[in-house]
């Protein structure tokens, strides 16, 4: 309606900062129906492109549970993909999720500036990293930590959508494009709560609020990145429920480069 009015209204960072993202919705449990946490508020807005990290590993295998016993609050995360083309849910696509530790601390890479880098046996651990596929809702469902923070960025969660790959006997994929590079974020005062319980309060790095995070002013100027979410119990320390809707072009293809390849033997640094 605003493009047939020619109407323009510009998002900024400041409109997502000051939007509390915990749900109103009351009984939440890990039971509820994606119907409900999508209920028709397709949002069907295109998420900027923001850069894949240094520290994206292919390879890694498509599953539910992607904790590895890492310590941490328990994430659930549901992730609805819809296809900015036609406002529909992308079904059957592999939607690539990683991120930090409690410690701040990336699987899978040995590399300075991410924990001790004298510590060669993390390239052979893959906590944290995962694929899942997406349902007729175009939903993706899947078991994480919150993630922690290192310095320089806020806390955040690093996505790949594969479109039309083919998924192995192994649960690794190959094939296919990658139609989306992008980044979620949480509420401050969600990080702010996580941060005061073990694991999280022993990190001794310095931390980048949201609001000085460069990445996430990149998308907050187009669409909201930040996480829905609901407590499952009386604190984090219960576990978090979050929830969010992205837009991409499926018939995007962005060429994006590794670290690392994960195969039978481990990891391999490229």
């Amino acid at each position: 309606f605003r493009q047939q009015r020619g109407i323009v209204r510009k998002r900024s960072t400041e409109d997502v900062l000051s939007t509390d993202h915990e749900t109103n919705l009351t009984g939440v449990t890990l039971d509820i129906d994606t119907g409900v946490l999508f209920s028709g508020d397709v949002k069907c807005v295109l998420q900027p492109e923001v850069t894949q990290g240094p520290y994206y590993v292919d390879g890694e295998l498509v599953r539910h549970d992607v904790r590895d016993g890492e310590p941490g609050i328990d994430l659930w995360a549901d992730i609805q993909v819809v296809d900015i083309n036609t406002c529909d849910p992308i079904p059957n696509l592999y939607l690539d999720w990683w991120h930090a530790n409690a410690s701040g601390v990336y699987s899978g890479v040995v590399a300075d500036g991410n924990g001790d880098s004298s510590d060669a046996s993390n390239i052979n651990k893959t906590f944290t990293r995962g694929l899942r596929p997406t349902s007729s809702e175009g939903v993706a469902q899947l078991l994480s930590i919150f993630p922690g923070y290192y310095t320089g960025r806020t806390t955040h969660v690093h996505i790949l959508a594969h479109v039309n790959a083919t998924l192995h006997r192994n649960q690794t994929l190959s094939g296919g494009h990658n139609a989306h590079v992008g980044q979620f974020f949480f509420d401050q005062s969600l990080i702010s709560a996580v941060s005061a319980v073990a694991p999280y309060s022993a990190s001794t790095k310095e931390y980048t609020p949201n609001a000085n995070d460069t990445i996430l002013a990149q998308e907050a100027d187009s669409m909201d990145p930040i996480m829905e979410y609901a407590l499952l119990g009386d604190g984090v320390e219960d576990g978090i429920l979050a929830w969010i809707t992205v837009g991409l072009d499926a018939s995007a293809d962005y060429s994006v480069s590794s670290a690392v390849t994960w195969t039978a033997h481990g990891g391999v640094a490229n």
